[in-house]
Formats: C-alpha cells, structure tokens, sequence
C-alpha cells in the first residue's frame, strides 16, 4: 500500500508540473513505471476525482480538487485572514507585488499575495509554488535566520541555480549565496537584482513565530526599472514593519504554529 501511495503522489507531482496534460507514454517513461501501473494508478485517480482524461487527444490531466483541498486548508488556518490587510497595505505603499511565504519543513511556499501595480508592467507569478531558495529573495531571507551551517546544508542539498533558467546575476557556487544570506544577516532583511528573473528585483524579510523561529517571509518584488536599489533602501522600513506585524498575529493561524 505505502508503495502505491509513494507512486500516485509522484504521480500527482509530475501532472502538477504539466498543466497542458500528458500522455501515459510520456508520464510513465519519466517516472520510470511499468505502462500498466501508471494505467493502473491514473484509473484510481480518475475515480476519486483528481485526475481527468481529455476526450480529444486522451491526455492525462489535474482536476482542481487538489487546488479546492488546498485553499479550504489555508481559509481554515486562518493564514490568508490575518495577512491579507498587512499585505494589501504593503502593496499600496510600494506599488509592487506583495507575497506572504510560509516555511513547510525545508521548504518555502507562496500562500498569499497582494498586487500593488494598477498599470505598466505587472510581476505575477503563480502561487503555490515551493521558492527557489539559492536566488530568491525569501530563500536568502529565511537561510538567514538559520545558523550558518544549517544554512549551507540547505543550499548544498536544494542545489543552486543556473542563470540560463534564472537571471544573469544568480548565484552559481554556495559562497556566493552565502554572500546574499550574510548580507540580509546584517540588514534584517535580503534584496536581489536580476537574481531570480533578468529585469527584475526583489526583497525579503522572515516573519518569527512566539518561539524565534522563522515560519515565514514577506516579499516585495517586481520590475527594476520600478523597483530600484534605491528604493528597495526605502521600502526596508515598511517591509519590516509589515513582517513584524505578521509575526505578531502568527499565533492566531496554526499553519504558523510550531510543528512537532
């Protein structure tokens, strides 16, 4: 049975990576798994809804029950309650995307955001997604909060970044994202230009729960012809005012609570 959950969740991730759907050729090739399991396990989330398969080319497809269950998850917390004002607030200030991160173990998810830019160019992208911790501002953030060698073995074991898929500034050895991670040490809060996406900028600071412990990031980020150095120097104040005030409602939301 943990072999056949082990299999539908990988199953469930790759979909996830291929809104446009996949053929079960394709899924189970990459997934290195028999044509008949992935038959198999395809049916039984077909049957409980989480899966569909195209009538025009019979590809393999997410339902949005998963999105359903995880936006009742987060309503339910309470995360989206109490962050979404300050988040507005942010982003009326600064003119630019706000975005609420949370830690999940090793990892940083986009649960809430806020779009500060009413013309011109906007930066927005999808949410749910883990951060990219080696050339992100949240990541630099958050690795900055740890000690420093847990820090390095997270960015050893999370790997680093490629400028072909990043932006030409992005750091390609774990010194040079150690350089970002002490700098937002210093400052209390991380800043990146052309780091994660060329033309764009970026900045961070952690929220703390009751115990010290980051349990999450509140970012800034958009266009540098908008967002310069400059200003991201006068934003600081307001970023971590707002990340202050973040953490002080965290205990109202149990996504925020310390985990076991």
């Amino acid at each position: 049975m943990s072999g056949a959950v082990e299999r539908s969740l990988k199953v469930l991730e790759y979909l996830a990576e291929h809104p446009e759907g996949s053929a079960v050729s394709a899924l189970a090739g990459r997934l290195e798994l028999p044509l008949s399991a992935a038959h198999r396990l395809l049916a039984d989330l077909i049957r409980y809804g989480y899966v569909a398969q195209d009538a025009r080319d019979g590809h393999y497809r997410l339902t949005t029950k998963m999105v359903s269950i995880g936006l009742a998850y987060l309503s339910r917390t309470g995360v989206v309650d109490l962050a979404q004002p300050l988040l507005d607030q942010l982003a009326s200030v600064s003119g630019e995307l706000v975005r609420l991160a949370v830690v999940d173990g090793d990892e940083l998810i986009f649960v809430a955001k806020a779009q500060g830019a009413r013309h011109g160019l906007r930066y927005d992208p999808d949410m749910g997604l883990s951060v990219t911790l080696a050339c992100s501002a949240a990541g630099h953030a958050w690795l900055s909060t740890l000690p420093k060698d847990d820090a390095l073995s997270l960015v050893a074991r999370k790997g680093l970044c490629d400028p072909r898929d990043f932006g030409p500034n992005a750091p390609t050895s774990i010194a040079a994202v150690m350089d970002y991670v002490n700098a937002a040490r210093d400052k209390g809060y991380s800043t990146i230009v052309e780091v994660f996406s060329p033309g764009m900028t970026a900045m961070a600071a952690p929220v703390f729960g009751a115990d010290g412990v980051a349990v999450g990031v509140v970012t800034i980020a958009g266009p540098m012809v908008r967002l310069t150095e400059q200003r991201m120097a006068k934003l600081a104040p307001d970023i971590l005012s707002t990340a202050a005030e973040v953490s002080r409602a965290s205990g109202a939301s149990a996504l925020f609570r310390k985990r076991p």
